[in-house]
């Protein structure tokens, strides 16, 4: 199954912890709910005062901005990043995706219609093809492209130059990118998951753009259970407006918010329904696992990629899940979360060790 596949399907679903863009998550259009600049963002400090110095440093000079990487999970907030440095140096930011670029044509079609200084941003950018990442590279580093055009002795070769321009490239996994491809950025930044402070301040100032009534607990009770992405925060800030509109006068506090996300059956710690159901299949059909990774996805009656790169990540992340070279295990705070009794074999690396007190 490809990867577009993969998300069509997924998207049918219509899981709200899901952490990949859905067009409901900007149903105005282009999304209201996107800071424009570096002091309207909220978190990820560490990361935007590297880029605030940066990008100063750059107008200073009156240079581009060096290529930059950003790299995390998906929905903290990379593309908006990209839109905020292009709007910091003051250019335009032209935006695509590494599989939508299929050929080296497309690529210098892009380059060649860039202004000086503009800001070319690709999505996803570890899934483009090798023959358009070879055009990409004396792009990066000489600002030049070589077009070859006919075939045979009706050949000839156009070296063309181009506007000088900033490449941001965003990608969920830094390790698929080619070693090439990678060193060619100037500024490498990691964005990590939220806190739920930061998340509740991110829930406050949506819950202001979108004209809803929200106390501190009633944003606090939705960022805490968001798994760290602002992504599903404003997602689940959307569908509790409803039941805020209905049972609380369109206020939505603290009472408010835990009765919406309990119905939709989201708990305190981000899990639904589909990660129960996978948890609770370990223990309860293999006695806490291990178990292999397509046995399980059998089990549960879901696709083998779906749960390697939709459910397992947070569940790993928060230490309900672990991977030994035997397959899959849930942890003792899993079972303790679910309120289940710890299976009585452990899984320490590949071999499994006897409980020898019973519990």
């Amino acid at each position: 199954m490809s990867n577009m596949q993969f998300s069509d399907e997924f998207d049918f679903e219509n899981r709200i912890t899901d952490t990949s863009e859905i067009p409901a998550d900007a149903a105005e259009g282009d999304n209201p709910l996107r800071p424009k600049n570096l002091d309207e963002y909220i978190g990820q400090e560490k990361a935007k005062e590297n880029l605030r110095v940066f990008i100063e440093a750059a107008k200073i000079r009156n240079e581009t901005l060096d290529h930059v990487l950003l790299y995390g999970p998906p929905g903290l907030g990379k593309t908006t990043l990209a839109g905020i440095i292009a709007n910091e140096l003051g250019v335009s930011c032209r935006i695509t995706s590494g599989p939508a670029i299929e050929k080296p044509g497309d690529l210098a079609a892009l380059l060649t219609n860039l202004n000086e200084g503009d800001v070319l941003f690709i999505d996803e950018i570890h899934r483009m093809s090798r023959a358009v990442e070879e055009v990409l590279y004396p792009s990066m580093e000489d600002f030049a492209i070589d077009i070859i055009t006919g075939k045979g002795q009706m050949a000839a070769s156009y070296h063309l130059p181009l506007p000088h321009f900033t490449l941001v490239g965003a990608t969920t996994r830094a390790g698929q990118l080619t070693a090439p491809l990678r060193d060619r950025f100037g500024v490498v930044l990691r964005l990590e998951l939220y806190t739920p402070e930061e998340l509740g301040q991110i829930v406050t100032r949506s819950a202001g753009i979108l004209g809803i009534e929200i106390d501190n607990d009633g944003a606090l009770e939705i960022a805490s259970r968001s798994r760290g992405t602002p992504r599903i925060a404003n997602r689940m800030l959307k569908r509790v407006r409803d039941f805020a509109q209905v049972m609380s006068d369109g206020v939505i506090t603290c009472e408010t918010a835990r009765t919406a996300l309990d119905r939709l059956e989201i708990d305190e710690l981000g899990l639904d329904q589909n990660d129960r159901r996978m948890l609770e299949a370990i223990i309860k059909y293999y006695n806490g696992g291990p178990v292999g990774l397509e046995t399980l996805a059998a089990a549960i009656g879901e696709e083998a990629v779906t749960i390697e790169d939709v459910y397992e990540p947070y569940l790993l992340q928060i230490g309900f899940l672990s991977r030994t070279p035997r397959g899959r295990c849930i942890t003792a705070e899993g079972c303790r979360h679910l309120g289940y009794d710890f299976p009585k074999g452990t899984v320490i690396g590949s071999a499994t060790q006897p409980n020898l007190f019973g519990n």
